[in-house]
């Protein structure tokens, strides 16, 4: 059987709107404003967007923040894998470990530490697996919500923003 052709690579301008347009589809929230932001900012070296195309279609992304807007890794300079996507036809083709390859070996010059947040909700359960099958650990800090951690007895809301931060020596 043939191996399929992925191709993963830094984004380009010309990729905004197939990207943008692939979530459209889906009904997800991904406008062009936001990959079109993602590529300034990679422009001036905060980020970092890899794109995985499997025989010339676009199938997953994820981008790298070099300085993490999560305080605990920003402190410690931990760069922060953030917004990784698999299209859902392309999950269980290894593309998103092919991708997060790419992201650790190129965290790795730099750092001894990867860091990643992850959703709490089911939605995120295969990412959930796929960290932790990839040697990502809990920073030791608890659940994250709206820019602080939750401490006993807080009311938060189970949504996209409550998160559980992971790190994972790469050296």
């Amino acid at each position: 059987m043939k191996t399929p052709d992925v191709t993963i690579r830094l984004m380009e301008s010309n990729d905004i709107h197939e990207i943008a347009h692939a979530f459209w589809e889906l009904g997800w929230n991904k406008p062009a404003s936001q990959y079109e932001h993602y590529l300034v900012e990679q422009v001036l070296e905060l980020r970092d967007v890899y794109v995985a195309f499997l025989e010339g279609t676009f199938a997953a992304y994820l981008t790298i923040c070099w300085k993490s807007k999560y305080k605990p890794f920003h402190d410690r300079k931990i760069p922060e894998i953030v917004d990784f996507n698999v299209l859902p036809r392309f999950r269980r083709m290894r593309i998103g470990s092919r991708l997060m390859d790419k992201a650790e070996g190129e965290i790795a010059v730099v750092s001894h530490v990867a860091g990643i947040g992850v959703g709490m909700t089911a939605d995120y359960g295969a990412a959930q697996k796929l960290y932790s099958l990839r040697g990502y650990i809990p920073d030791g800090l608890g659940l994250h919500w709206k820019n602080h951690h939750a401490s006993h007895g807080d009311q938060v809301t189970v949504d996209d923003e409550l998160a559980l931060y992971l790190t994972k020596e790469l050296r």
